[in-house]
């Protein structure tokens, strides 16, 4: 006895019945129903909510720090924290600039701007800036342009804003002279320079003793020095990329001083912007997501040194740190989520 089953013809894709032996008292098995019912595991699904997950158990870990902060805000003069998120807001902006100015290829602005915001959250999961670098990478993959030219842009993004970062020091530190003690910054100065030497010198050694990895250096040389020629070609690209290399880490430091004038603090402006400036290059050499950790220290020593007291300092650090890094970090990793869930990277 046999018993029929529908099945699909391949080439027309008209319902054909197909018989198939069945034992007795056991009915056949369809297995071309059971393929179709059967469901993937939603890995994307899964993939866009582990920035959410990492956030969530980061706040419970540092939930007394996150806290206190917020009580110390509340007494703080509101106008001012306004001015110190808004100055935030705009460093998001500064970013997309920079991050346009380093690519002749137009990117699209309100993707562009979604993704500086979400890449500041991979960027607190990630050491030494690795997520925001991946995400913006992804980006502009996603958007057409070839790897080379989007690793050459990341290339002069990192290179223009060390510079930027670096002329605004020096600038501050020419009109304010002895303004820090960029002593107690780098305790350990000896110390520092040589594990520096000698990174250098072994990235150095690799390159010129392994030929592939030379010829892999030597080609993307080329190519960055060829993208940085073509982008200094059109006067647009060069204002996004300079400037905003430079108005970025001036808005950072403003929402620093922002926060410090908010809670009681008077000390010179071009103090606090050069206390900010200083700690964060001193907190870049301790690679911890973010800079969490580092940063916090760094900037307490800075402060202390342009003459706030220790308490007022450690308010200050934890108000500047919950506007710039905890406040968004929750709708950052829920914008990389949704950008991921939309294929936008």
């Amino acid at each position: 006895m046999t018993e029929s089953a529908v099945t699909e013809s391949p080439a027309a894709g008209v319902p054909t019945v197909a018989t198939a032996p069945a034992a007795a008292g056991v009915p056949a098995v369809i297995r071309p129903a059971r393929a179709r019912s059967a469901r993937r595991l939603p890995v994307r699904t899964l993939l866009c909510l582990l920035p959410v997950v990492a956030v969530a158990v980061w706040a419970v870990r540092h939930r007394a720090v996150v806290a206190d902060g917020m009580d110390r805000l509340l007494a703080a003069d509101p106008a001012l924290l306004l001015v110190a998120v808004a100055v935030t807001a705009l460093s998001w902006v500064a970013a997309a600039c920079t991050r346009q100015g380093a690519l002749v290829r137009r990117l699209p602005a309100g993707r562009l701007l979604a993704t500086q915001f979400a890449a500041g959250a991979a960027n607190h999961l990630l050491p030494s800036g690795l997520g925001a670098g991946a995400v913006n990478l992804r980006f502009m993959t996603v958007c057409g342009v070839p790897l080379a030219q989007a690793s050459s842009a990341l290339a002069l993004y990192l290179v223009a804003g060390a510079v930027g970062r670096l002329a605004l020091t020096l600038v501050l530190l020419a009109a304010v002279p002895g303004a820090l003690p960029l002593d107690r910054l780098l305790p350990d100065g000896v110390g520092v320079a040589t594990a520096g030497l000698v990174a250098v010198g072994v990235v150095v050694t690799l390159v010129l003793v392994v030929g592939a990895l030379r010829r892999v250096v030597r080609r993307f040389l080329v190519t960055v020095a060829h993208e940085a020629r073509a982008v200094h070609r059109r006067p647009a690209r060069v204002l996004a990329l300079w400037g905003g290399a430079v108005l970025f880490p001036a808005l950072q430091a403003a929402g620093l001083v922002a926060v410090a004038l908010s809670l009681g603090v008077r000390v010179p402006v071009a103090h606090l912007a050069l206390a900010y400036l200083a700690a964060t290059a001193a907190a870049a050499l301790v690679p911890t997501p973010g800079g969490i950790g580092s940063v916090e220290a760094a900037l307490t020593i800075a402060l202390v040194g342009t003459g706030v007291t220790a308490a007022s300092a450690t308010a200050v650090v934890l108000g500047y740190r919950l506007i710039t890094i905890w406040l968004p970090l929750l709708p950052g990793a829920l914008t990389l989520a949704v950008l991921v869930r939309c294929k936008v990277l």
